[in-house]
């Protein structure tokens, strides 16, 4: 079972929330009965002590929502968690009255573990948030504010610039089909820069549409997109396609750029690539600030192409605060192979490789996305040895069950 999943089912626990996982794992379909509104856990003894690991996903939302709550609350992780930034997220609640605090690490800055005695949140605030380290910071304060009390809108507004936008707008649009409407205004001339003014009415409660059908993940998708333009294909990928609301779909729109036929559906993406020759793989130069996680992906495509080009992969400075430094892991284990790679603050320029070194130990860094990007070196074929496969556990731990189906033996 994936853990940031698992996190988060473990904190609505201990919240005291009714679920019933029965069908899991035979109809992929969880039931979770409503708590009509913020938790209360004020008479509980001692702090309610939440672990959650190095889930990013799980921290960051509810950090948010136990400020909107009732009770002594103390959010931490892993010693990796403890190295990932979150005070833009506290500083931003405290604008909205919260007593929330983080923990001083340097030189990481503020970190879990978070704390606050919560007494709830009133509505009617402003706040100035910033948006280059995580959009996870803002779609967290977004959730949160119609928990707040009060009859006055909320307003969050952008001060720099907000990375991984359209992580965002899946947000605002979840929020509305649990009934919470959002106004957006873009305060930014710049359509690569955005900067983005939220405001959410006061009076509103989520409400469950009963049914909600949860996609087919697109970061997860990247690895047998890739896949499939490295060998050839045709492989189709399920459960995502042009109607999907995930930002990540785009990577598909970098490998065509690349060099690979893609094909849509609504609800899936097809992908092949001609080896004769007439469709070689070029090395390209791209923004990738709205799919970083996605955009690793592009690391072991980049060693692959053919047309002798570098590719540039730019605006992923968040990629040093994720589940690890992935900016200089990435790097480092693409040398391993024997590759030459130019490291900038917020990109790096990736230099195709005629000959990958085989049979190479790719260090995993306890991420994930680490082992899932460093496999697709065996699409090359190349034979590759990944270190502790079995931290893809985190969001996709059937990755190596899914990746063999796909493989033809000889």
């Amino acid at each position: 079972t994936s853990d940031v999943p698992s996190r988060m089912l473990d904190a609505l626990d201990k919240f005291g929330v009714k679920i019933d996982q029965a069908e899991r794992y035979t109809k992929n379909r969880i039931v979770i009965q409503g708590n009509a509104g913020p938790f209360d856990l004020s008479k509980q003894e001692g702090p309610c002590e939440l672990f959650l690991g190095n889930a990013g996903t799980a921290m960051r939302p509810l950090a948010a929502a136990v400020c909107a709550c009732k009770g002594d609350f103390v959010l931490d992780g892993t010693a990796r968690m403890r190295e990932r930034p979150i005070q833009d997220l506290t500083e931003a609640l405290q604008q909205l009255g919260s007593p929330v605090e983080c923990t001083q690490n340097p030189p990481h800055g503020g970190c879990p573990p978070v704390k606050v005695k919560a007494q709830g949140l009133q509505g009617g605030g402003k706040c100035l948030l910033s948006g280059k380290i995580s959009s996870q910071y803002l779609s967290a304060l977004l959730m949160t504010t119609p928990l707040a009390a009060g009859s006055k809108p909320t307003v969050i507004e952008i001060k720099d610039e907000l990375v991984s936008k359209p992580y965002v707008d899946l947000t605002v649009g979840l929020m509305k089909k649990f009934g919470v409407h959002v106004t957006e205004e873009e305060l930014s001339t710049d359509p690569q820069k955005p900067r983005p003014r939220y405001t959410v009415a006061s009076g509103q409660m989520y409400k469950s549409p009963g049914t909600y059908y949860v996609e087919g993940d697109a970061s997860g998708a990247s690895y047998f997109i890739a896949g499939a333009a490295l060998t050839g294909g045709p492989v189709t990928v399920l459960g995502c396609g042009s109607e999907s609301v995930q930002g990540d779909v785009k990577f598909a729109n970098v490998v065509e750029k690349m060099g690979a036929t893609i094909e849509w559906s609504p609800n899936s993406i097809t992908v092949s690539r001609k080896l004769d020759g007439s469709q070689p793989l070029k090395g390209v130069d791209v923004d990738c600030g709205e799919i970083p996680d996605a955009a690793m992906t592009l690391a072991v495509l980049a060693i692959a192409a053919t047309d002798g080009k570098p590719t540039a992969i730019r605006n992923v400075y968040n990629w040093r605060v994720k589940e690890t430094e992935r900016m200089k892991a990435i790097c480092t284990e693409l040398e391993k192979l024997g590759a030459q790679v130019e490291e900038g603050r917020d990109y790096c320029i990736i230099q195709p490789l005629a000959n990958i070194k085989p049979d190479v130990g790719i260090d995993t860094y306890d991420d994930h996305r680490m082992a899932m990007v460093f496999s697709l070196v065996s699409c090359c074929g190349v034979p590759v040895i990944i270190r502790d496969p079995e931290c893809t556990a985190k969001t996709f731990p059937t990755y190596f069950d899914e990746l063999k189906s796909l493989v033809k033996t000889a």
